[in-house]
Formats: C-alpha cells, sequence, structure tokens
C-alpha cells in the first residue's frame, strides 16, 4: 500500500491539513502536544516523520529524550519533560514520553516500584492542569502483534539503515511481552481519563496507521480552512479507537473464570 499512487495521494492530501492545523495554531498562540507510545518497532518513529515532513520547523519540535543523566535522576521526575511543553503556536511530538515511568521502566528495572506508584499516583493531575491551561493533548499508542514485532526487529538487523533504531529494550522485548502487556494494561486502567484518554492505533499495517492517526488529530482539531482539501478526516474505528476499559474489565473477569 504504501508504495501506491493512492495511498501517496492520501498522504499528502492529510499533509495538506495539517500544514492548515499548524498555520492555525501559529496563528491563534494554540499549544498542541501530541505523545506517541507504545510497543518497540510499532511505528512511531515512521508516523512521527510523516506528520512532520511538510511542517514549519519554527513552529514544532520533535522531542526525544535520551536515557537521564546523572543530575537529572535527581530532579523531580516530569521536570525535563516540562521543558519540552508546548510554547504558544507550538506543536510538540513526544517520541515516548513520561509514561516510559507507566511501562519500560518498571519492566526493564529502571525505576523502584515506589518511584512508579508515585509516578501513577502524580500523572492525571498533571495533565489535568496541563489541560485547563489550554494545552491540547493527544496520546497515542501503537499497538503491534508479536510475530510483526519479531519480523521488523529482524528487518533491523539484516539493514545497516536500521540498525540504529535497535536497543537494549528491543532485544528483551520478545522475551518480557507478557510483562509489557501487564504494565500497559495498568497504565490504561490508571490513566486513561475523559479529558486526556488513551488512543489505540493498530500498527500491524504502517501505512495505515499513520493516514489514521493523522486523521484523527485533525477530526479532533479545529482549525481555520478544515476539510478544504476534501480528503477523509475521520479515522477508521477498525485501526483508531479510543481505548475501550470495560472491555479490559471485562476480559480480567473472563481471565478470572
Amino acid at each position: 500500500m504504501k508504495d501506491s499512487p493512492e495511498y501517496k495521494a492520501e498522504l499528502q492530501d492529510l499533509q495538506r491539513e495539517l500544514v492548515l492545523l499548524q498555520q492555525d495554531v501559529v496563528k491563534n498562540n494554540k499549544r498542541l502536544l501530541i505523545i506517541f507510545e507504545g510497543r518497540d518497532a510499532a511505528g512511531k518513529g515512521g508516523a512521527i516523520r510523516h506528520f512532520t515532513r511538510h511542517l514549519n520547523p519554527r513552529g514544532m519540535r520533535v522531542i526525544a529524550m535520551p536515557k537521564p543523566t546523572e543530575k537529572e535522576t535527581g530532579q523531580w521526575f516530569f521536570q525535563r519533560y516540562f521543558l519540552g511543553l508546548p510554547n504558544p503556536g507550538e506543536i510538540i511530538f513526544f517520541d515516548r514520553s513520561w509514561y516510559n515511568r507507566a511501562v519500560v521502566e518498571p519492566v526493564m528495572g529502571f525505576c523502584t516500584p515506589a518511584q512508579y506508584e508515585e509516578f501513577m499516583g502524580q500523572v492525571n493531575n498533571i495533565e489535568k492542569m496541563l489541560i485547563d491551561d489550554g494545552i491540547q493533548i493527544i496520546k497515542f499508542w501503537f499497538s503491534i502483534n508479536r510475530t510483526a514485532q519479531q519480523n521488523r526487529f529482524e528487518a533491523r538487523k539484516s539493514d545497516v539503515l536500521k540498525q540504529w533504531k535497535l536497543s537494549t529494550v528491543d532485544a528483551l522485548a520478545q522475551e518480557k511481552w507478557d510483562e509489557f502487556t501487564h504494565f500497559k494494561e495498568k497504565m490504561f486502567e490508571r490513566t486513561h481519563t475523559l479529558s486526556s484518554p488513551w488512543v489505540i492505533v493498530n500498527g500491524n499495517d504502517k501505512a495505515k496507521a499513520r493516514l489514521e492517526s493523522i486523521r484523527y488529530v485533525l477530526a479532533k482539531s479545529d482549525y481555520e480552512g478544515k476539510g478544504q482539501i476534501g480528503t477523509r478526516l475521520h479515522p477508521d474505528p477498525k485501526l483508531v479507537r479510543p481505548f475501550d476499559l470495560d472491555y479490559l474489565v471485562a476480559k480480567r473477569k473472563s481471565d478470572k473464570l
């Protein structure tokens, strides 16, 4: 699909709408924060590149935090992330975010149980304060099945252009699949709120995931000239959907039977 003329035309139309969205953000001093979380190799980075390809770099930033320094480990956990919050007239893309502490860190043993609980007890209130202050937050979780993840890891190993993507976490992603699932579900259950919901993106097909996640942002945003390009703005609910807490609760009950 990604090499078809139809896909390329559709992508460009959606990117034109993103330019209109950014122009409105700049003109009206809006602040938009889009968080990209998900399984390793689920397509977060590629999606961000397609979001940002034609945006004005003066009105947007991509934040991909490295491992914290010794000084940063002694700070309040959220402190370094706050430096990346959007200024008026700016769109920020978080390539992973403070939610590292909700999933990756407890699975990999990078934080203590007390640090994990402290984060989980604070994050909803912090996001509410940011939203109350006028920041629009969209939280994506890019999902992928186990086979697709393994295939993408193998492709990275054999392609020198992709080897930089491999990490220690990648090496253990398959081995710790169930642990990641456990903490992912706990994160959804405790941090999915009406004002800051989690949005699940099916990342098994990268091309479709890119199109539909762009559509979601456009559908959830108000901006001058919206829809004038003429392409579909509402995402396919089979590929992009809000997290369903009722489904998770029912699933856990059935697992106990």
